[in-house]
């Protein structure tokens, strides 16, 4: 029994890893619910097959339409929802038969609904409502005469949704952000369990397959703490809670994302260290000259498992002493104390182990408590004693600047609202050739490539996905219709599996989204007995007409070019990663104590933007192969300049609260010349005059180095900082090349002569 629940429990963590707060399974579930309810309550009252229809697509609509954080803001949208649908549907019926009212009507509808994603999350679910339920009402032919029976269908169809929403699959910011700690404790057991696995991969293709794995898993749990942030403040009772769990998550996942890194140091004959973890394509040459010995991998191996342990079981109700007896040895490791013998790299490793047990601890003081101090050793209670006054060091939440919002057209809402206006009355004469009854589903289409989009590439990759996951839905559609025949309730069954992969694998692939849809509506075809090959295959037409539409309203209406937006990204990032570095340089320096995490945090999500711009250029499509392979080296250089920025300014918070951690303010040398470089940089990504080229020579080290050697001793904080400044160094100027900006003559520079001189002095 016992290996049984172990084993429900691994399965049970792989698949929280997989889906992070089971985000993709509950969205799947409350759709599918609410058409279940729907069709339960709908079928006894004699429903006709095409009101059935039409009540589990509104169902639908209104369930995943609605996507505020707030049980009280979900409720007030979905009361102001149904008079929005109960109008779509009305005009729909009204206007179904007059041409260019109908027309004309419907462009204002799209232009409207588009724009109202300025007012935020309900904005943006009442604008769908009233789209997808115009477009319900001409999928299924509505009149006026059928109108009082589809007001009760739809009435039926949002109380259905509200009774799964908030009674049967309920979902609470609370809830939502306890699934999304589980997931980021399975992800960080992942990452360890593979760390593991490259410390033993022994074969050929086993160095290559632990790597990619340990890469995988490392963006993985990157992904989950940014899905963590965007829930604290509402998943947490106060700022100052939210402020402290933000903390202990990028506490462990930067001191994971380190461990990783030293045990490819360790690994690697050539000490090919933080890019071989960031950069895609990046392999790790492991020689046997840097294969880690015989006693020094055994008590690695020990320890990381016995880290992978602590992972595992951080849970509330794992009590008893094993625990904090495995704990408290691996915490010893920050203070040397049973340091494993081994060369200094294995040293860093054990070190690594320390600093993550210490972060695994924070963790659970931040989550529940950790009840179990009467076993701690001296170092444990130190470690305590540090994330106490970090706590109280805690302020309250500080005042964002404000930006300067765009207006008019140049606002992006008013700016898309405008383009899919364009391309949608486009789509309607265009549909109109190819058939007088479907034309709208090129108007679904134009609209549907415009979502989520910011600039013309991403809206040509997305339409290209939805005519590659149509094309394949209506292959699927035929062989599904072909099996159902008359079976109305298999039909129906089939549809709703279809509306259940569909949501739960939009997150994950946009075609495969759209392979479901259309076999889907090749069901519902069926259901209303207008099925037939020839409608499959319009509906292929109809997709591939409302893209080019869509692209062509991007292309020639105030268009935003794929370069102009992904400069504007790489400037963001530029500038976050300034002030994480000139932050975290200070503090180290003796500055001020402020909030490094949130500067952090800022930078990753800039980052996540940019990586998103740049999608089109690196999609397999994208037909400039240098320009793709120019955009995956300067991302992967900006992952890297991000993971030794958030490991400064992690170093940096223990600065007031640590006893260990001091100030030196000679690192400030190092911060100006970072900065400036960066600086330089952004000026050519913003085509601004910059005087000055780009700053190198003397190393880091070099340049703080007074004739002592104290500074740099391995495994030192001192020596980790200035790592980390070195690699923060190279990898900006490694930015300049590709992006244009002058370097200066690698001569003996004013800083090389300088530290010449202090070594000689």
């Amino acid at each position: 029994m016992a290996v049984a629940r172990r084993t429900a429990k691994g399965v049970w963590d792989r698949y929280s890893a997989s889906d992070p707060g089971l985000l993709r399974l509950m969205a799947g579930l409350r759709t599918v619910g609410a058409i279940l309810l729907a069709l339960a309550v709908l079928a006894p009252l004699g429903t006709s097959v095409t009101h059935l229809v039409a009540g589990a697509m509104t169902a639908m609509v209104a369930t995943f339409a609605i996507q505020e954080k707030e049980v009280r803001g979900q409720a007030i949208t979905l009361a102001l929802g149904l008079p929005v649908a109960l109008a779509a549907i009305a005009l729909g019926a009204v206007l179904n038969h007059r041409v260019v009212a109908g027309d004309a009507f419907f462009i204002l509808l799209i232009f409207g609904a588009v724009y109202s994603r300025r007012f935020g999350d309900r904005g943006t679910a009442l604008g769908l409502i009233g789209f997808q339920v115009y477009f319900v009402s001409l999928f299924v032919s509505a009149s006026t005469s059928a109108l009082p029976g589809l007001f009760l269908t739809l009435t039926i169809a949002f109380a259905c949704s509200a009774v799964v929403r908030f009674a049967i699959v309920p979902e609470t910011p609370e809830r939502t952000l306890a699934r999304l700690r589980e997931a980021f404790r399975a992800r960080l057991a992942q990452l360890i369990a593979h760390q593991i696995e490259l410390l033993d991969a022994d074969s050929a293709d086993g160095p290559e397959k632990a790597l990619d794995d340990l890469r995988r898993s490392t963006a993985r749990l990157h992904e989950a703490a940014l899905m963590i942030q965007g829930r604290l403040e509402e998943g947490t009772r106060d700022a100052a809670a939210a402020a402290l769990l933000q903390r202990r998550v990028a506490d462990a996942e930067i001191a994971a994302e380190r461990l990783g890194v030293l045990l490819l140091n360790a690994r690697s004959a050539e000490r090919v260290e933080t890019l071989t973890l960031h950069l895609p394509s990046a392999s790790v040459p492991l020689t046997r000259r840097g294969r880690i010995g015989p006693d020094a991998g055994t008590a690695l191996r020990r320890d990381l498992q016995a880290l992978h342990l602590l992972v595992v079981r951080l849970v509330p109700d794992d009590r008893g002493t094993a625990l904090p007896y495995v704990r408290n040895r691996l915490l010893g490791y920050r203070e040397e104390q049973g340091l494993p013998q081994g060369s200094p790299a294995i040293q860093d490793c054990f070190r690594a182990i320390g600093e993550a047990a210490r972060a695994i601890l924070g963790l659970r003081l931040a989550t529940d408590g950790a009840p179990d101090e009467e076993y701690d050793s001296p170092e444990a209670m130190r470690s305590r004693e540090e994330f106490a006054a970090e706590e109280i060091s805690i302020s309250g939440e500080a005042a964002a600047a404000a930006e300067e919002e765009p207006t008019g057209l140049r606002r992006p809402t008013t700016r898309a609202a405008v383009q899919v206006s364009v391309g949608s009355a486009l789509a309607i004469v265009g549909g109109e050739f190819l058939s007088t009854q479907r034309w709208y589903w090129a108007v679904l289409t134009c609209w549907v490539v415009f979502l989520n989009t910011a600039s013309t590439g991403e809206i040509m990759v997305k339409g290209y996905r939805r005519l590659l996951g149509t094309v394949l839905g209506v292959v699927a559609g035929v062989a599904l219709a072909g099996a159902v025949g008359n079976h109305t309730w298999a039909a129906f069954a089939l549809v709703v599996l279809c509306v259940f992969g569909m949501f739960f694998t939009a997150p994950l692939s946009y075609a495969l989204m759209s392979f479901f849809v259309t076999a889907m509506l090749g069901l519902l075809y069926t259901l209303l007995n207008t099925y037939s090959l020839d409608v499959l295959v319009l509906r292929i037409e109809e997709t591939a007409l409302g893209a080019a539409c869509g692209i062509i309203a991007a292309v020639l209406v105030l268009p935003v070019r794929t370069s102009h937006r992904t400069d504007e990204e790489l400037g963001t990032v530029l500038a976050r990663l300034r002030d994480v570095v000139s932050a975290a340089v200070a503090q180290l320096s003796g500055g001020p104590a402020i909030d490094l995490v949130d500067l952090a945090r800022d930078l990753d999500t800039a980052l996540d933007d940019l990586r998103s711009s740049t999608k089109p250029l690196t999609h397999p499509i994208a037909p400039l192969r240098a320009r793709r392979q120019t955009a995956r080296y300067i991302v992967a250089l900006l992952e890297t300049c991000a993971y030794h920025a958030r490991s400064l300014a992690a170093t940096a918070e223990l600065v007031p609260s640590s006893k260990s951690v001091a100030a030196d303010a000679r690192l400030a040398l190092a911060g100006r010349r970072i900065t400036h470089n960066i600086d330089l940089i952004a000026a050519r990504v913003r085509d601004e005059e910059a005087d000055g080229t780009i700053e190198s020579g003397a190393s880091i080290a070099a340049m703080l180095d007074s004739g002592g050697h104290e500074v740099l001793r391995t495994g030192s904080v001192a020596f980790r900082v200035l790592r980390h400044l070195q690699r923060l160094d190279e990898g900006i100027v490694g930015l300049a090349r590709p992006l244009g900006v002058p370097l200066a003559v690698p001569e003996e520079s004013g800083a090389a002569r300088a530290a010449s001189g202090t070594r000689g002095s």
